[in-house]
């Protein structure tokens, strides 16, 4: 899954990369956290004829998914991530696969190894990063959910997959990550149909993130330095993953 993560590059990096038009100034958060607004991407209108301008708008969203179709989101489970495997066919998301995919840049996420209560081992928080830098774009769904009385909040979730071998020692599961080559077809949901799109959402390559070990400071919401990225000595390092019979692949579970 993906529980927390952060966003500490400029503006101008992020346009440069994802090629969105009039983004506002932001401060770097090293601990976004479920509920909090993240910044996301969006298909914007059709550009004119000829123009060079990228068809990309930046939004603010509600991490915590919510189907127009809820009543009451306090009786709704919280969906901070919705399942890429599932999500075509999924009540909860199918919709928003079809008509609202989006793009949630990050600067890398944290995930936690957590023992069996068995080994009497601690969690162990991770901070996962482009081993080479720069921002990731993970697979994101956006839906706008309106009260009865009218007032409407724009709330949106994270794709995962299956961990691929070098982060399923730490967690079986991880977000999505979209090419900057594949930004345009993610987005394109007028010509693009979930089925046209279901190869992007597989795991990245196993050289693509390093994994560090971190302090458990970024459990707690309020602490939001950067002193939180800052690497520790974890007290034991999750064991390799273990070759499943048959399949040539590395699974940790």
């Amino acid at each position: 899954m993906c529980g927390r993560y952060a966003l500490t590059l400029t503006p101008e990096e992020l346009q440069d990369l994802l090629g969105v038009v009039e983004l506002e100034d932001f401060p770097a958060r090293y601990n976004i956290a479920p509920t909090q607004p993240i910044l996301v991407v969006v298909s914007g209108e059709t550009p004119e004829k000829g123009s060079n301008q990228p068809d990309r708008r930046a939004v603010l969203v509600r991490w915590g998914f919510t189907p127009s179709w809820v009543k009451d989101p306090k009786q709704f489970p919280l969906l901070i991530n919705a399942r890429s495997e599932t999500a075509i066919g999924k009540a909860s998301f199918r919709a928003a696969m079809r008509h609202r995919r989006v793009l949630v840049p990050a600067s890398g996420f944290y995930e936690w190894h957590r023992p069996s209560k068995e080994s009497g081992e601690k969690s162990q928080a991770y901070w996962i990063k482009p081993k080479h830098g720069g921002i990731v774009a993970f697979a994101g769904l956006m839906e706008t959910w309106a009260s009865a009385d009218g007032s409407e909040v724009d709330t949106g979730a994270i794709l995962t997959t299956a961990a691929n071998s070098a982060i399923a020692p730490i967690h079986d599961r991880m977000p999505v990550v979209i090419k900057p080559e594949d930004f345009s077809r993610w987005l394109d949901c007028k010509t693009q149909e979930p089925r046209e799109v279901a190869d992007l959402m597989k795991p990245v390559e196993e050289d693509f993130f390093e994994a560090i070990p971190v302090s458990d400071k970024v459990n707690k919401v309020s602490n939001m330095g950067e002193d939180l990225q800052t690497p520790v000595v974890p007290e034991k390092p999750p064991k390799p993953a273990a070759a499943k019979p048959g399949d040539g692949q590395l699974s940790f579970f």
